[in-house]
């Protein structure tokens, strides 16, 4: 790290650290507001950059840190616009009246007037970077906001062809203005086993047609840059695999080395053969495990021009017409590739269904509402409507006042009235 600016702040400044990945912490900090900090390694794996530790005091950013002094003077923007091969760490340490940035590689400094000039000048500020990244980067982000109806936040791993044909049957009975019905997970045996199909959901390729056969885009979920350590490709092919990359169903995660020409094949063909269904709309999660710092087939490439290879790889698959939506994906370096980015962790996971796990997402979510229509399509989550979830009028609020992909999750046949309005009203925009 060296030095790459000193200031004079207030008691009243406020500090915008951009998070490494989808679901990195990211907001605006007070001067004495504790950072965000992982509790156990995984965490650290799974929400931060695990290659970038973490300082024992002040803020960390990853690419993009805005300051505001609190004395009326412009926003002071500190950043890269160059995310092709690496993302610089920006740490801001405050020292009383006095603030130090620091930068693990070189970055620019911008102070416009026109930040200072404006309604709101914090939000001028990363409105500003977002115009001048996108810009510069190719960003993709001028497609129509999709209205989803997923999986996800009602079945989980335990979705069936059966519940897909349900719920597009609901849609078509209610009216629903839906033009995406996007399965989740469950529909293969799992990382490392993508194409394996499994036999609880039952049909992929009828799933997909019936989707297809009412008009509407078929999308499907996968983390195609991490796999099991038990699965059968770690097992067979350990010349793949790079480094932890943390937890998740019931087994320890490794990423995959995406500059190695067996992973590309893989990678390649199993695309292919879901495009080749009649897919095209694809969440791709866990992303950021194709960054994870190793040694690689390519000794010249750095993790962030890897990661960058993988997903062009599956964009090219995909090509222009087909939509790309990153989860858990690194921010600045998917810029120019997908076409929406979740800004945000899960509303809740499987036992916080009554709302037990609060809100989880609103806070980077609210962060980066910038991001909509500089970087991309902003995914801001999806609404919870049902009943049993008790936070379903505070968490309408929040997704209701967010840009971007309207995204609804519920078994449609099990909504109350008061349900069935709040889904009409995000299928409609947002308010």
């Amino acid at each position: 790290m060296i030095t790459v600016h000193e200031m004079s702040i207030t008691p009243e400044a406020r500090i915008y650290a951009e998070g490494w990945q989808s679901w990195s912490p990211t907001t605006w900090f007070g001067p004495v507001d504790p950072a965000h900090r992982p509790a156990e390694e995984w965490q650290r794996l799974m929400r931060f950059r695990p290659d970038s530790p973490l300082p024992d005091e002040g803020y960390q950013a990853e690419g993009l840190l805005v300051v505001d002094a609190g004395d009326g003077s412009a926003p002071l923007v500190c950043g890269s616009l160059d995310a092709s091969r690496d993302v610089p760490s920006i740490r801001a340490t405050p020292q009383g009246d006095r603030l130090r940035i620091d930068a693990s590689a070189p970055v620019e400094i911008w102070q416009l007037d026109e930040f200072a000039s404006a309604p709101d000048p914090r939000r001028r500020a990363l409105e500003w970077f977002g115009e001048r990244f996108g810009r510069e980067n190719g960003a993709r982000a001028s497609a129509p906001d999709p209205r989803v109806w997923c999986t996800w936040y009602q079945y989980f791993e335990e979705v069936t062809a059966a519940d897909v044909r349900e719920n597009l049957a609901e849609i078509e009975r209610l009216g629903l203005d839906v033009d995406v019905v996007q399965i989740d997970d469950g529909w293969s045996l799992g990382t490392g086993e993508w194409m394996r199909p499994n036999p609880r959901f039952g049909s992929l390729p009828d799933a997909v047609s019936a989707i297809r056969d009412s008009g509407r885009r078929a999308g499907i979920w996968a983390a195609p840059f991490a796999v099991g350590s038990q699965s059968d490709i770690a097992r067979t092919h350990p010349e793949w695999l790079t480094g932890p990359a943390g937890y998740n169903w019931g087994d320890h995660l490794v990423g995959l080395d995406l500059t190695h020409p067996g992973v590309q094949g893989y990678l390649t063909d199993t695309f292919s053969e879901l495009r080749d269904l009649g897919i095209d709309y694809v969440k791709l999660d866990f992303l950021y495990a194709g960054a994870v710092a190793a040694t690689r087939y390519d000794a010249d490439a750095t993790p962030v021009s890897a990661y960058r290879t993988g997903l062009q790889l599956i964009r090219d698959v995909f090509g222009d017409d087909g939509f790309l939506l990153a989860c858990g994906a690194p921010i600045l370096p998917s810029v120019g590739i997908v076409d929406a980015m979740r800004v945000s962790p899960d509303t809740f996971h499987e036992g916080g269904e009554d709302g037990s796990q609060g809100l989880r997402g609103r806070m980077s979510m609210q962060a980066r509402r910038w991001q909509h229509g500089r970087l991309w399509t902003n995914d801001p989550d999806c609404l919870v409507a049902r009943p049993e979830f008790v936070l379903r009028d505070e968490w309408a609020d929040v997704v209701l006042s967010e840009p971007g992909i309207r995204g609804s999750s519920d078994r449609l046949s099990a909504l109350d009235e008061h349900g069935r309005q709040l889904v009409r009203q995000l299928l409609g925009g947002a308010r």
